[in-house]
């Protein structure tokens, strides 16, 4: 008798956080034992008032700070998107902007063809020449995103990424981060930052963050439901200090 084949392992969470804590030196505690896991590729979306640790908790995932305890295991690549694009658009040009963002070793054929590739999965096929300065706040959101993908990264950090946009630009990035964490091939998995209750009708699941602790994961809709609810309303469009 043939034994049966045994079952394949199951694929480790793309993001594990555990009892990560932090605090700023002035001695304020902005993030206490918070944890957090997103199970799976997915866009994921943490929402909650200025202050509540969010943009704290996207930089420690990104390595941009160093925390007092706790552990953050991903064997992913990570890229952090900001909320202001010119924030982390250095160069003057969207190829040259993107060519800072490819691994290295490659060929110039296929450094060319990463680029045009990068920039056709954001709607930008044919502006790799364009200079930044011409582009409007949803475009250059769109290229910080391009920029993500051109480094091969699979796990995207984006902190309120269409809090600067005017409402039309603000559903072309939602609409297009969903695309790329549910395409079929390769999906990528996100955690978005958000105080739009609206925005979370698109997430896989949402979480609500307060004093640097991250609750369960729940339907967006239904939190959005319980949010507009509350007596206070969330606050964002500024990053945390």
């Amino acid at each position: 008798m043939v034994a049966p084949a045994p079952s394949a392992r199951p694929l480790a969470p793309p993001l594990t956080v555990e009892r990560l804590s932090f605090a700023w030196p002035n001695g304020r505690l902005a993030l206490a034992h918070c944890h957090l896991q997103i199970p799976r590729a997915g866009l994921w979306m943490l929402v909650g008032s200025n202050g509540s640790g969010k943009s704290t908790l996207l930089r420690l995932i990104a390595g941009l700070l160093e925390p007092r305890s706790g552990q953050i295991h991903t064997a992913y690549k990570t890229a952090l998107v900001f909320q202001n694009p010119d924030h982390q658009l250095l160069l003057p040009s969207c190829s040259s902007e993107l060519l800072l963002a490819l691994p290295d070793g490659l060929s110039p054929s296929e450094r060319s063809q990463r680029l045009q590739r990068a920039l056709a999965q954001v709607g930008l096929a044919g502006m790799a020449e364009r200079p930044i300065h011409t582009l409007s706040g949803g475009q250059k959101q769109r290229l910080a995103i391009a920029g993500a993908l051109a480094s091969e990264a699979q796990l995207l950090l984006l902190d309120e990424p269409t809090a600067l946009l005017d409402p039309t630009s603000q559903a072309e990035a939602l609409e297009l981060v969903h695309q790329l964490t549910h395409r079929s091939e390769a999906p990528l998995t996100a955690l978005w930052i958000t105080h739009r209750l609206e925005e979370l009708q698109r997430c896989d699941g949402a979480a609500a963050m307060e004093h640097g602790q991250v609750g369960a994961w729940q339907n967006g809709a239904h939190l959005a439901a319980h949010l507009a609810q509350s007596l206070a309303p969330l606050q964002g469009g500024r990053a945390e200090g």
